[in-house]
């Protein structure tokens, strides 16, 4: 490849890497803002019933999609492996193979969401008025999957070739459409949350009909032919690695769900509230998710050349961008909580509950930096059956007892609450920690890591 913007193994590690990632960063943005745009839009113009549908409805569909495009994750890092270390025939085999398997899993979370949008309401405790808004948002926002999958992994794939910026312009077209359908469906025709689902599916079409376009048109420095669409050896690689960051994902949004059934029981206001507060913090999150991304791309690429050491200080530079950027956040969201939450409704008790978690939540916008580093550097080099373990621990020995400890208090703190999360990320740096230290001590993991 050469010392080329794409070409990890040469040049500025922090120029790179901020390059690379900022696309990144953009299209995280940007995406987030579909789950905001309709948590807006039905804030100002809809229901709190509508309201509190979106906010228990997107934590379904958040579950269903982060744990199939981390599944997609595998594509990135076996993909820029395969290019850094040159073996296109592989790469196009494995990518082949990738879009057969991911277009039966599509298929399948449609019907699994369709048919089981209401059990999932009641399962979260949704709050009995919003049963209906739920079921609807899910329904309809399932439709759109295998179109939210298409897109994804096409994404994927220009990642692991280090273009990070055609994935951030399907977004952001998708984006302003899905604004746009908001406002007319939500503010115009008063079609509440089942009017933000359809805009958010139309918007996510379009994404994945130009990132097919794209593909098609670019030129993919490697084929793929007919007999790749087929199970192999690849796909088998794919799920090894791929499989891991899926459960973590999945360990992640159950961990987000259960909190959530815990404060469905507080009331609507607590439901709508933590709908709100959860959109400031994944606004919040973005930039280390990015780095996250980013470091998995740019490690496994080094990895494949066996430039450690490259990859070692890329995922520094990674962890101190994150955390510099995550202190910013975190002042607003700690001291000014209420006038963020005023962004997305008017009501003066969601507004309070919302405050009050940010409250709590808000130094995991600084410590997460860390570990993600971590998640970002073991993912490059495949050790994703780490990070699925350190995710399954954090979930179930911290986060979840943590929160359930709370919640059987009388009148449970929503300030305790959040801060249930940056608890649980302490927790799970010490673990990353431990396991890079003692990787590094050993010769044998030593030269796997390089490997």
């Amino acid at each position: 490849m050469g010392n080329t913007a794409s070409d990890f193994t040469e040049g500025s590690i922090a120029g790179k890497l901020v390059r690379f990632m900022l696309p990144i960063l953009g299209a995280l943005l940007l995406q987030a803002a579909y789950g905001a745009t309709d948590l807006l839009m039905v804030g100002l113009y809809g229901t709190t019933e509508g309201l509190s549908g979106v906010s228990t409805g997107s934590g379904i569909m958040n579950l269903a999609t982060f744990v199939i495009t981390g599944f997609a994750t595998g594509i990135t890092v076996l993909l820029a492996n395969f290019i850094g270390s040159r073996n296109t025939e592989k790469a196009g085999k494995m990518v082949g193979q990738a879009m057969l398997f991911f277009l039966i899993i599509g298929i399948s979370a449609t019907a699994l969401l369709m048919i089981l949008a209401e059990p999932f309401a009641r399962l979260m405790r949704a709050p009995d008025e919003a049963i209906a808004s739920t079921a609807a948002y899910v329904r309809i926002c399932g439709s759109g999957m295998l179109a939210i999958i298409a897109y994804n992994i096409i994404s994927c794939i220009f990642r692991a070739l280090g273009n990070s910026r055609l994935p951030l312009l399907f977004i952001a077209v998708s984006c302003i459409a899905n604004i746009v359908g908001d406002y007319i469906l939500v503010a115009i025709f008063g079609m509440d949350a089942a009017g933000a689902a359809i805009a958010t599916v139309g918007s996510q079409i379009l994404a994945a009909i130009i990132a097919a376009v794209a593909m098609i048109r670019s030129g993919l420095p490697f084929r793929i032919r007919t007999v790749d669409f087929r199970p192999g050896r690849e796909l088998i690689s794919l799920i090894r690695v791929g499989s891991p960051i899926a459960l973590q994902e999945m360990m992640t949004q159950l961990a987000s769900i259960a909190v959530l059934a815990i404060i469905n029981n507080l009331g609507l206001a607590a439901s709508g509230g933590y709908g709100v507060a959860g959109k400031v913090v994944t606004f919040a999150m973005l930039i280390p998710s990015s780095a996250m991304q980013a470091l998995s791309s740019f490690v496994a690429q080094n990895a494949g050349a066996g430039r450690d050491d490259r990859a070692q200080s890329a995922m520094v530079v990674g962890m101190g961008i994150s955390a510099a950027v995550g202190l910013i956040m975190f002042v607003p969201s700690f001291f000014f909580g209420e006038e963020l939450s005023r962004l997305f409704t008017s009501d003066a008790a969601v507004i309070a509950c919302s405050a009050a978690y940010l409250k709590g939540v808000s130094p995991d916008m600084v410590i997460t930096a860390v570990l993600f580093g971590f998640m970002g550097y073991f993912s490059g080099h495949a050790r994703t059956l780490f990070v699925m373990a350190q995710a399954l621990m954090q979930t179930l020995l911290v986060r979840l007892p943590l929160s359930y400890i709370i919640s059987l208090q009388p009148n449970p703190s929503l300030v305790l609450m959040g801060l249930a999360a940056p608890l649980t990320t302490l927790f799970g740096i010490a673990l990353n920690a431990g396991f890079f230290i003692w990787c590094m001590r050993r010769p044998e993991n030593r030269s796997r890591m390089a490997a």
